[in-house]
């Protein structure tokens, strides 16, 4: 058995988006960066632990020490690069931050005003391209970098892959009622303003080497 010093990370998964290498793990502030908004209005938001973990060997790295008032979010894994999304609520600024996987070095990728969106519900990372996207309450999908794109979905969807101008949602559908009730999910796929393209029955998963199964 190998024993991993995480200082205290006693959970950790695969970082997504087409490694097998990578693993991440973090505690403290809830990872929802919704939550975390309304956690500091109401008064106080700590900092997460964060860190890195490469597999086989198991080395442990710390790109980033959140400070109070800060929330990070899932990270991505893309191009040798792994990123990760960092609101800070004192300063009022969302900024992503990216991890050579080869280097070890971090640095600051970008950074956005954080009235550039009307909240952080659903305000996630996403790759092929790099993008930062946000799905609101309201049933609108937005993607907020490096492009703005907004445009209304069905309420059952749900968005989960961009690749290139194709982005994909889930969605669920039901009919009828008793013994005639039929649920089923399938993937929608649309163009960049917003268009339907493709109804595909199933689902898409992105591997580890970044190829995407269609799973019907």
């Amino acid at each position: 058995m190998k024993t991993i010093l995480t200082g205290g990370i006693t959970a950790i998964e695969p970082v997504p988006s087409g490694t097998a290498e990578w693993y991440f793990g973090r505690s403290g502030n809830p990872g929802d960066l919704y939550e975390a908004q309304e956690q500091y209005q109401q008064g106080h938001l700590e900092g997460n632990s964060f860190c890195l973990i490469h597999y086989p060997d198991g080395t442990v790295y710390r790109p980033y020490i959140p400070k109070n008032a800060e929330c990070m979010d899932t990270p991505v894994y893309f191009d040798g690069m792994i990123y990760f999304l960092i609101v800070n609520f004192e300063e009022q600024a969302i900024r992503i931050f990216r991890f050579d996987c080869h280097s070890h070095e971090t640095a600051i990728h970008m950074e956005l005003p954080l009235d550039a969106v009307k909240n952080c519900y659903n305000l996630k990372l996403h790759i092929r391209p790099l993008c930062l996207t946000r799905q609101g309450d309201d049933n609108r999908f937005e993607v907020i970098w490096p492009e703005r794109i907004s445009f209304a979905m069905d309420a059952h969807e749900s968005f989960f892959l961009r690749d290139g101008e194709k982005l994909y949602f889930s969605r669920w559908q039901e009919e009828g009622d008793g013994a005639d009730y039929r649920y089923w999910e399938e993937t929608v796929v649309r163009n960049l303003s917003g268009e339907q393209t493709e109804v595909l029955p199933g689902d898409i998963r992105m591997m580890p080497n970044g190829e995407l199964w269609h799973l019907k």
